[in-house]
């Protein structure tokens, strides 16, 4: 059992952290819930087997910042970012910096589990992620020119009535083309969109 995988929580607001330990137990993880950064980094959890799930706006240390420390610590944790609405451009600063997921709230229990999973499998095979990655590159390719525009714009963090200003188009043809850069892209919801832009790379 002490080697088992651990899903730790980290989260400053207290409802938040128990309706997260009480999700992921009725799944079936293990669960280790903190109300700090600073105390999860005194912990020794780090160096623990598992995945990390954390708020990105806490006190005294953020999301961030603890990925920061986890990275000088050489720490192999897998994290997922919780965001609010509208922190997509800070989702993207969290996962270039190496998180493998992140939340925006509210989230559902499956959206959760879902990504809770894929950080307990990310060390599948290095060669199925480059091949994934190259497969990506080749969908955006396909995109229309305002298709690109559209996508680029929503990595920004850009809801439809605000791409449709930057454009000049309406806010129903925002919508349309929206909507087939997602089925291209096969990317079901946005942070399947966002993870499968940073892992093409083509997120600078």
């Amino acid at each position: 059992m002490v080697n088992d995988p651990v899903v730790f929580v980290v989260d400053d607001d207290d409802a938040v952290r128990e309706s997260l330990e009480l999700s992921l137990k009725l799944a079936g993880y293990r669960v280790e819930c903190f109300a700090s950064a600073l105390a999860f980094l005194a912990s020794g959890a780090p160096s623990r087997p598992g995945c990390l799930v954390t708020d990105i706006r806490m006190p005294d240390m953020d999301g961030l910042e603890l990925q920061g420390e986890l990275k000088k610590r050489n720490s192999a944790l897998p994290v997922i970012v919780i965001t609010g609405h509208g922190d997509v451009p800070l989702a993207v600063r969290a996962m270039k910096a190496g998180a493998g997921d992140f939340l925006e709230k509210p989230f559902a229990r499956d959206a959760l589990l879902g990504a809770v999973q894929r950080a307990l499998e990310h060390n599948a095979n290095a060669t199925d992620d480059a091949s994934r990655n190259e497969q990506i590159r080749g969908l955006i390719a396909l995109l229309t020119p305002k298709e690109r525009e559209v996508f680029a714009l929503v990595l920004a963090g850009k809801q439809s009535k605000g791409i449709a200003h930057e454009l000049g188009a309406s806010p129903r043809t925002v919508e349309i083309h929206r909507a087939r850069m997602m089925k291209k892209l096969n990317a079901g919801s946005l942070q399947e969109l966002v993870r499968m832009a940073i892992a093409a790379g083509v997120h600078t």
